[in-house]
């Protein structure tokens, strides 16, 4: 069976091949080129030790499925001996021996294969798991990424608000030293100048925590630096949208926790009918030859320098305790719970795609809705700074109206990183993370 975890490993996440030539995992300080997703997706499952956690599970779980090969193959065993005796109140002379032997299962009711199936589909739900991990993670560093950019882009226009500020307090000192306005009017500039600088050194704040965060799941210091690149922003439109039944479809076809308890149900089914097949007889054929260097120390005793004998052996458990017909009945138990499992999992994957699909979308019209309200509060706050210098409205109005436009951008950034955020999820919903970062690219 092909996994889909080997080529997205391979194909979207090439960490082995960044930690050979980049030396990435032993890395102490961050490239002080500007990252895109891809390149600091990358450097983070490079580095990241819960992934490389699930991948040695994942390789643990692939060589305990080989062993399962190993009932197809002959038994042999060697023994060697040196022995002396004591009689008649002396030592005899050292007397030595060696033996090998050999067994081969001929036929089991199909116990060995029930065992070897029931460790390949541990192995293929341990690399599903694996999968699922990769996935969160990625997720993960994407919301990290995109929440790095939006504050950057509130740190800007909180430097934009304050330059704005800035000219209101600069024009309302002009036209109280012109007589035109009362003091009154410096003051509430100031008090808004204030309060401009106030949000820049907060917007700061949050974009180092912003900037901490990406860097501690990236497995840096949270006080070093990283320059990441600006998304594109030509997408969101309807018609990207798929209809909730093709996104269903894709998730029962991709989503790993799905595939997972997939596997782990026929895992359960193949360990069962191993429980089962335990009480059938098995028929192996067995042979061995030794050698020793005894000697008769009576007439008609002692024995032949090297022996050997070849045979047919069957064996079949008849009493046990009882423990086999309860391994039966918990191997039994242990089907049923799996396919509840894979039942409620069902339930949950569609669940998560509807809730994802539906959150997409309103973050589409939020985003429209939020350029519209930018767009008119920037207007606005320009229309409403002409009509202050030539005496048309107050202090208040302007400042009704920055307050306004503060209110917008931040609403703006917000919303466009989140739809970034809201489609990653609709990906992540349908176990295809892959197909997001090739839309971003």
């Amino acid at each position: 069976m092909k996994f889909r975890f080997f080529s997205m490993c391979c194909a979207l996440f090439p960490c082995v091949a960044v930690a050979a030539n980049d030396d990435c995992m032993y890395r102490k300080n961050v490239p002080d080129t500007v990252m895109d997703l891809q390149a600091v997706i990358e450097m983070g499952l490079c580095r990241n030790p819960e992934t490389a956690s699930a991948y040695y599970s994942l390789e643990a779980a692939r060589l305990n499925k080989n062993t399962g090969y190993a009932s197809y193959l002959p038994s042999v065993n060697a023994k060697a001996s040196m022995d002396k005796d004591w009689h008649n109140h002396e030592w005899d002379k050292w007397s030595y021996g060696a033996s090998i032997s050999a067994s081969y299962l001929i036929f089991d009711f199909g116990k060995r294969l029930a065992d070897l199936n029931q460790m390949s589909a541990t192995w293929r739900a341990t690399g599903f798991e694996y999968d699922e991990r990769v996935q969160n993670y990625v997720y993960g560093l994407i919301g990290s990424y995109y929440a790095l950019l939006n504050a950057d882009a509130d740190v800007e226009s909180a430097k934009s608000l304050q330059s704005v500020a800035q000219t209101a307090l600069d024009t309302a000192n002009k036209k109280f030293k012109a007589g035109v306005v009362a003091k009154a009017d410096v003051l509430k500039a100031e008090t808004t100048k204030a309060s401009r600088d106030l949000d820049l050194e907060r917007a700061k704040n949050n974009r180092e925590i912003a900037k901490g965060t990406l860097l501690t799941k990236m497995a840096f210091p949270a006080d070093q630096e990283i320059v990441i690149a600006d998304m594109s922003h030509d997408f969101g439109s309807v018609r990207e949208n798929k209809n909730i039944d093709e996104l269903i479809k894709i998730a029962r076809e991709k989503r790993p926790d799905l595939l997972r308890a997939t596997a782990s149900k026929d895992a359960a089914w193949h360990r069962r009918n191993s429980a089962f097949l335990k009480n059938l007889p098995s028929i192996s054929a067995t042979g061995t030859l030794s050698w020793n260097d005894d000697e008769a120390r009576f007439f008609g005793t002692g024995s032949e320098h090297v022996n050997g004998s070849i045979g047919i052996r069957a064996s079949m458990p008849i009493f046990a305790g009882f423990a086999n017909i309860y391994g039966l009945r918990s191997a039994q138990a242990s089907y049923d719970s799996a396919k509840e499992q894979l039942r409620g999992t069902n339930d949950a994957a569609m669940l998560d795609v509807f809730t994802a699909y539906q959150n997409y979308k309103t973050a589409q019209t939020v985003l429209t809705q939020t350029e519209t309200l930018l767009k008119s509060a920037t207007e606005s706050e320009r229309v409403t700074a002409g009509m202050y210098k030539v005496g048309r409205a107050t202090m208040l109005d302007w400042q009704t109206a920055q307050s306004e436009l503060v209110s917008a951008q931040k609403q703006n950034n917000a919303a466009k990183y989140d739809l970034f955020t809201k489609r990653a999820a609709v990906a992540l919903a349908i176990g295809d993370i892959k197909s997001e970062l090739e839309k971003d690219n």
